[in-house]
């Protein structure tokens, strides 16, 4: 069984406008409501792409409700921790001549109900998926994925994390079966700029070195490289086609790669064909990408 870990979950409200000016009364020529936050992204594209997962993490009030029943129609099994107070968090996200997001803050999450989640965590089993991604809110400790990964240590289960700086730099001992930073990310760990794919190459080593088993950088329109536990390195520029929204493209390619990793047992190459073009799917639509789309965009870099 595949889980996903979404710690701050939201409701993303997406609008565009043909000009945005502020201080004053903007008016929508388009509007949406989707469920948001990496890990959820990562099980909707994993339904959309034929494979069952169940979505962990918090959830409270009216908007926890609308995330829950978005999930329900994608056929997402869910598993949240009800929170008692607040409310899931708003992520209102503006596109007119550039795009401006205003991201909520989320609830408190107390110490009870953190170990509920780790309760359901303990539930997992060898052979196993877990997908640990996205930011955490604020009333959780900073160490809350090298505390999961400690807990699940030596129990046989695949670990896939999508973090930034510091969340990931600390889980790299507990060797994650994947890690999923993108070039911006990672020269920030190492407090450099990275100009070239041999740069890139070079300091995704060192993610191994400190334990990573396998690295997946994504470049946006530039593509993506892997570097495999086995010493493999393979890149792939991004398919042609026309940016419509990069929100959850990164996420779709994590699910991209999961699914080629599952349905090809393992081949390391169609995982990375397929996750490349599972988050161009997304990036060319305005919603999450879909098995039709992901299958036309694979026979292009195949």
């Amino acid at each position: 069984m595949i889980y996903t870990v979404t710690f701050n979950p939201s409701i993303d409200y997406i609008v565009r406008l043909d000009q945005f000016t502020a201080g004053e009364i903007n008016r929508v020529n388009y509007e949406q409501i989707l469920a948001g936050g990496k890990g959820i992204n990562v099980s909707i594209v994993l339904g959309n792409l034929g494979h069952d997962s169940t979505a962990l993490g918090f959830v409270a009030g009216f908007t926890g409700d609308e995330i829950k029943r978005q999930l329900d129609g994608f056929g997402v099994t869910t598993d949240f921790v009800q929170l008692d107070k607040g409310f899931s968090r708003i992520n209102v996200k503006a596109k007119a001549d550039v795009e401006t997001e205003i991201n909520g803050q989320g609830p408190d999450i107390s110490e009870a109900k953190r170990e509920e989640l780790f309760l359901k965590l303990d539930k997992l089993q060898a052979g196993d998926t877990l997908v640990l991604a996205g930011s955490i809110p604020k009333t959780l400790p900073d160490d809350i994925y090298e505390n999961i990964m400690k807990r699940l240590d030596g129990r046989g289960i695949r670990i896939i994390v999508d973090a930034e700086k510091k969340l990931l730099l600390n889980v790299l001992k507990y060797h994650p079966f994947l890690i999923k930073p993108n070039n911006h990310e990672l020269g920030d760990m190492f407090g450099v700029t990275l100009k070239t794919d041999e740069e890139i190459v070079t300091y995704a080593k060192k993610l191994q070195e400190k334990g990573a088993e396998n690295v997946l950088i994504s470049m946006a329109g530039d593509g993506a490289i892997l570097l495999t536990a086995e010493g493999a390195t393979y890149k792939c520029p991004a398919p042609k086609g026309k940016l419509v929204n990069s929100v959850g493209a990164g996420d779709s390619m994590v699910a991209g790669f999961l699914t080629g990793f599952i349905e090809s047992d393992g081949d390391f190459e169609r995982a990375f064909h397929m996750g490349v073009a599972t988050g161009s799917a997304s990036a060319f639509s305005s919603e999450l990408a879909t098995r039709p789309e992901v299958e036309a965009l694979l026979k292009t870099i195949e």
